[in-house]
Parts: structure tokens; sequence; C-alpha cells
């Protein structure tokens, strides 16, 4: 369980902290908001995929289970960070948040699951 709940939280930590780079010591973004959006979600996969390798070298069986609860718990992290952080601290409403961020976080449990079947998959043969 440790495992579960620290890569859920370092695979929200790497993208917000790599956001700061894109910022200017006043707080205005210093690229186009859609190339900083687009960095975000690359950044955000290839952190998700290197922890999910990472976790599933740990898991012996139920693979497609693991991969949906890793999934699941990592979504409700990341969330719950970003919502004390960038609704609660920095004062984004909870609406534009879910609208322009929280919803590209489904693709955390779409990864956990897929790779999970792909593993059951390739242990059935």
């Amino acid at each position: 369980m440790p495992k579960l709940l620290l890569f859920g939280a370092i695979s929200w930590l790497v993208p917000f902290v790599l956001a700061f780079a894109f910022y200017t010591p006043e707080g205005e973004l210093a690229i186009n908001i859609s190339t900083f959006k687009a960095i975000m979600v690359i950044s955000g996969g290839i952190v998700g995929a290197i922890l999910f390798v990472k976790y599933f070298k740990g898991v012996k069986s139920a693979y497609l289970k693991e991969g949906a609860i890793a999934g699941g718990a990592w979504l409700a992290i990341n969330l719950l960070l970003d919502i004390l952080t960038l609704v609660m601290a920095f004062g984004m409403s909870l609406g534009d948040y879910l609208s322009q961020i929280g919803l590209s976080y489904l693709m955390i449990p779409i990864m956990g699951i897929a790779m999970g079947a792909a593993i059951e998959n390739a242990k059935k043969k």
C-alpha cells in the first residue's frame, strides 16, 4: 500500500514541479497555453507509464484488478492534490479546474487498466 500511495503522489508531483519552469517570476505563463497543456499531458503520461511499469513489477497476479485499483487510487490522489493546490490555494474555480485539467486525469486509470489487461493477456499465452 505505501508504494501505491507514493507512486500516486509522484505522478502528481513531477508534472506539478515541471509546470513552474514555464511561468515567469510574476506568475505569468511564459509559453503558449496550448503548448503548455501539451507538455503537461505528455510529461504526465511519461511519468505515469514509468510508474505503472515499476508498480507492476511487484504484482504477481490479478493484473487487471491491480491496474484498476492503482489507476483509481492515483486518480483520486491527483485530483485531491490538485484541488488542494490549484483550487483552494491558487483560487482556480472548481468548474474551470475540472474542464481544463481534471478531465484529463481519466487517462490514469485507463493506462493502469490497459497495462494490467496487457500483462494478464501475455501471461495467459
